[in-house]
């Protein structure tokens, strides 16, 4: 999507990007859906890092020197960032621009300084207030659009052929800080997630991830369906993409928000394996929003055959940073 209506000139683009996997996938899904060049500045927090935001005030105190360099002028026109630690950060680079940078930020940055941002993109599974500046959003935004999946499917196609199908992505999270993935709740996903295949007549393409841990041996010895499985941090091509564009079903497990939006991108039926307890609120209640929406249902043993629209939060933040940024120089060109 490209900026209409802006000035000549497309306007300089930074994405605010800090330890947080998920805050990176957001502002990059969000920076590619704008279709503007962009450039990454990598931040990295010291031990005030983890000070509330009303202690360290609009400013680059909580981070490290290195993390500084970066942080010069030229300033931007447009900072996209996610997540409450970035947000002193994008308000003193707006400071520093006397007010001229537009502050596009993903999930409620915390207060005080809220009104400096002229647009929140919250998540209505966080729950928080609603700010004036803010619209609300379904999931995360992420990288998984129509184009990345056909080129994965370019790429992996043929590679499964000898799986019976229908082929169903087992996509494994695993431990929080607040939820472990129990031995048994990755038995239990093996058994359910194995007896689908089986009803079903299809295969398994599973993937694990760093959080699996432990409980990655107990949930792939459950497994007894027709399998591929793609272990976290094994050489050779990670297939994720290729399991998402080609899986004709995806079982996902709920304890990550990035995790169920990427799967609920594709139309295939989405299934969230979450079991009673084992999942924060917040997540629980974005389960809630898909299964009401139509784009996920509750894990089961038996595969359904029914489709949804895809779904990426990235398209609605970016057509709203742009209608925002033709506003905003519509107003500059009528004042000159």
């Amino acid at each position: 999507m490209k900026v209409s209506g802006g000035p000549a000139a497309p306007p300089a683009v930074w994405l605010l990007i800090d330890d947080r996997a998920g805050n990176r996938g957001q502002c990059l899904g969000v920076a590619e859906a704008l279709g503007l060049d962009f450039r990454v500045r990598d931040i990295e927090y010291s031990t005030l890092g983890g000070l509330p935001n009303g202690l360290i005030g609009a400013s680059f105190a909580a981070l490290t020197g290195p993390s500084r360099v970066g942080l010069a002028p030229p300033w931007p026109d447009l900072l996209i960032a996610a997540g409450r630690r970035t947000a002193p950060v994008a308000r003193a680079i707006k400071r520093r621009n006397r007010g001229a940078t537009f502050l596009a930020q993903i999930m409620d940055p915390g207060s005080p300084g809220a009104a400096d941002f002229d647009l929140i993109a919250q998540p209505t599974h966080d729950g928080g207030p609603r700010r004036p500046n803010g619209i609300s959003i379904i999931g995360a935004p992420h990288l998984v659009t129509a184009d990345r999946l056909a080129e994965a499917a370019d790429q992996w196609r043929g590679r499964f052929e000898p799986l019976a199908r229908p082929w169903i992505a087992l996509i494994v999270g695993g431990s929080t800080r607040r939820r472990p993935f129990t031995d048994e709740a990755a038995r239990r996903l093996g058994r359910l997630a194995s007896a689908m295949a089986r009803e079903a007549g299809g295969s398994l393409l599973v993937s694990t991830s760093r959080r699996t841990g432990a409980a990655e041996e107990p949930l792939l010895a459950a497994i007894d369906a027709p399998h591929r499985i793609h272990r976290w941090g094994e050489a050779g091509d990670n297939p994720y993409f290729g399991y998402l564009a080609l899986a004709d079903a995806v079982v996902v497990t709920g304890d990550s928000v990035s995790m169920c939006c990427e799967a609920c991108a594709v139309p295939a039926p989405v299934y969230i394996y979450a079991p009673d307890g084992a999942t924060q609120s917040k997540h629980a209640r974005l389960h809630a929003e898909l299964f009401e929406k139509g784009y996920a249902r509750p894990m089961t043993e038996r595969l359904e055959t029914w489709s949804h629209p895809p779904l990426n939060a990235a398209q609605d933040v970016a057509r709203e940073i742009a209608a925002r940024l033709a506003v905003r120089a519509n107003a500059r060109g009528q004042r000159a």
